[in-house]
């Protein structure tokens, strides 16, 4: 398994905006799947967006067109730059990676934004 750390998040306003990152112990290079998921309180974790090694994207309707996935391989870490920010996306953000039966979790970082 793959260590994640992650970091990025803080208190904002709504409209603003904010980026993610997700630091990879090892290559991510290797890495076929990665995706950020949140979890607001009382809620179940929900995907947020996801990106295959062949960079191919996946994004919650919520989030499409003000989210967005990246990574560089050369600095092992993926992000998700998050713009036009809403109360709503307020959640614990963890990033995810899948390499063959292994799946890792970071230990998330939180986004709060204010009305």
């Amino acid at each position: 398994q793959v260590q994640l750390v992650e970091s990025g998040g803080g208190l904002v306003q709504a409209g603003e905006s904010l980026r993610l990152s997700c630091v990879v112990s090892g290559s991510i290079f290797s890495i076929e799947y990665m995706g950020w998921y949140r979890q607001a309180p009382g809620k179940q974790r929900e995907l947020v967006a996801t990106l295959t090694g062949s960079a191919r994207t996946n994004y919650q309707d919520s989030v499409k067109g003000r989210f967005t996935i990246s990574r560089d391989n050369a600095k092992n870490t993926l992000y998700l730059r998050m713009s036009s920010l809403k109360p709503e996306d307020t959640a614990v953000y963890y990033c995810h990676a899948l390499q063959g039966s292994d799946s890792s979790w970071g230990q998330g970082t939180q986004v709060t934004v204010s009305s």
